[in-house]
């Protein structure tokens, strides 16, 4: 009931501001007593309130109301304090029974400060960390030195001819980019060469070959940040070869089955071995986005190098599936050309006789590091990595959009990322597989991209070396920066008569082209509809 009294002497309080600078409330009326008769220390209590003129401060009631909060409107005063404690008994009137109350005076004032009002800290601006390409691997059907591979690629030399691993008498397809000579001597223990699948032979030499490409000695090696360096090498399909063993094995016992077929088996392991034998302990994990798996691989190493994480990456893709299982896959989902009379004439894009593709195997790394990083170990330089990006068609498993929206889009944001002008782009190593549908959608969406660039290159790795599968856009990619290095341009071999609406003057001849890369762009798209699209360029110290 008092607090009920309290309560209208606010009301009227409240009414009687007028706008004046200051609250000019009424003297307050002596409060009713409730029925029941106070004690004489609650009556104390009571009248050393209503002596307080802490309601009239300075400011205003909305102005003690909104300033230091309400607490502070109703906070005791000194002769408040000064009295003794209500009675337990006394406390009843204001609702407080069964309740401990613990007088802590002015410190009441203080717990009730209005909160500050947060503030943003904003972030420091730090420039874009710039990734460079310093060291090359590849392992091919055309060779498995970099300048090897480069030579016989500006020479028009085809890496493909018929299968010999095994007999396919009984495949309609008896061709493809087959390496037919390989050793791991000096790169892998053999007791490990021994056991592992082929496509783990090709990624860990070829990723080796790109640390020793990339000037990254034992001396070197001693002196990096473990921690900072890391390894993102896909694969398609992973270890077939093992699997395939694994299962004609389980036909007689499962006793028979190699213990290690699981983890050589699986995607990730080549990243992961690679790294066990470096010690790098960054980031490390396997992309397996069909035929576009190496630039997933590429992109998203670079990003840990911008993003700070790590300082050094190697990356890329591998695969190795000329197995029956393999051949004969594709050859169910009828994609394999089975020119088998004239394997060197086989792989053809763009060619209006062109068949299907022909299946390749290998690996290529790049060796990618933070521009900074390179400079103070002296690195040698290729080209800078300016970025890309990923879309998906979302219409079909195999097939891409007939209108290659997808194609389109992907490249746009690639241009968009990496703040690349559309201008600058003169040269594009494309997927162009040699697939009826495949080569003229990718060409119809680069047309539409970049058909007003009278100077625009374009030409496939692939006419010599196959398809890769996962393995194929880091094999594209070390093309494109030996293409940025050398200012030499390989040809497109068995380009005789190009398919109707391609521009034979916009694609590389049958011969080797001088050409001076502003801007490359590389291309590689698979199955399920993943499209991916990276760009290099020069390195230019600014």
């Amino acid at each position: 009931m008092v607090a009920s009294a309290v309560a209208t002497w606010l009301v009227a309080a409240c009414m009687s501001f007028s706008g004046d600078t200051r609250l000019k409330p009424s003297p307050p009326a002596a409060l009713p007593l409730p029925s029941k008769r106070l004690s004489r220390s609650a009556r104390r209590k009571l009248q050393a309130m209503t002596k307080c003129n802490h309601f009239s401060a300075a400011g205003g009631l909305m102005s003690s109301i909104y300033g230091s909060g309400i607490m502070n409107l109703l906070e005791p005063c000194e002769e408040y304090y000064k009295s003794k404690p209500l009675s337990s008994s006394s406390l009843s009137i204001f609702g407080y029974e069964n309740r401990r109350v613990k007088q802590t005076g002015k410190a009441m004032a203080i717990a009730v400060q209005p909160a500050k009002e947060p503030t943003t800290k904003k972030k420091p601006v730090t420039k874009k960390r710039r990734v460079v390409v310093t060291g090359l691997g590849v392992v091919s059907p055309v060779g498995d030195v970099v300048d090897v591979f480069y030579e016989n690629l500006l020479d028009g030399v085809s890496g493909i001819s018929e299968i010999e691993s095994f007999d396919c008498q009984h495949f309609p397809t008896k061709i493809a980019g087959e390496i037919k000579s390989f050793s791991a001597d000096g790169w892998i223990a053999p007791k490990l060469s021994k056991r592992v699948d082929k496509f783990m032979l090709y990624l860990l030499t070829a990723g080796k070959k790109a640390l020793e490409d990339g000037g990254v000695t034992d001396e070197v090696m001693k002196e990096l940040d473990i921690t900072k360096c890391g390894v993102i090498i896909g694969s398609a399909l992973g270890g077939m070869k093992i699997f395939q063993d694994a299962i004609e094995a389980l036909r007689v016992s499962y006793k028979k089955m190699n213990p290690f077929c699981v983890p050589f088996a699986t995607t990730n392991m080549g990243s992961a071995i690679l790294a066990m034998d470096l010690g790098w302990m960054g980031p490390n994990y396997s992309i397996s986005t069909a035929c576009a798996t190496s630039n997933y691989c590429i992109l998203n190493a670079a990003n840990h190098i911008i993003r700070g994480e790590t300082d050094m990456m190697l990356s890329g893709g591998s695969d190795s599936a000329i197995i029956p299982i393999g051949l004969g896959g594709f050859v169910a989902c009828n994609s394999l050309s089975q020119r088998n009379d004239d394997p060197t004439k086989a792989s053809r894009p763009w060619d209006v006789s062109r068949d299907g593709f022909v299946m390749g195997e290998g690996a290529g790394v790049l060796l990618l590091e933070e521009l900074e990083h390179a400079k103070a170990r002296g690195a040698k330089i290729y080209a800078e990595f300016m970025g890309g990006s990923f879309t998906c068609d979302a219409y079909h498993m195999t097939e891409p959009h007939p209108d290659g929206t997808g194609i389109a889009l992907c490249i746009e944001k690639a241009l968009a990322q990496s703040g690349v002008a559309r201008e600058d782009v003169n040269y594009i190593n494309a997927h162009a597989t040699s697939t009826p549908s495949g080569d003229l959608n990718e060409y119809e969406a680069i047309i539409r991209c970049f058909g007003d660039n009278s100077q625009l290159k374009i030409n496939s790795t692939k006419s010599m070396v196959g398809h890769l599968l996962g393995a194929a856009g880091a094999v594209e990619a070390v093309a494109t920066v030996k293409a940025i290095q050398t200012g030499w341009l390989h040809p497109n071999i068995n380009l005789e008569n190009p398919d109707v609406g391609v521009d034979k003057n916009v694609l590389v001849g049958a011969k080797k082209e001088r050409f001076d890369v502003k801007v490359a762009l590389s291309n590689s798209f698979g199955f399920g509809g993943h499209n991916s699209s990276i760009l290099f360029a020069p390195y230019k110290d600014q």
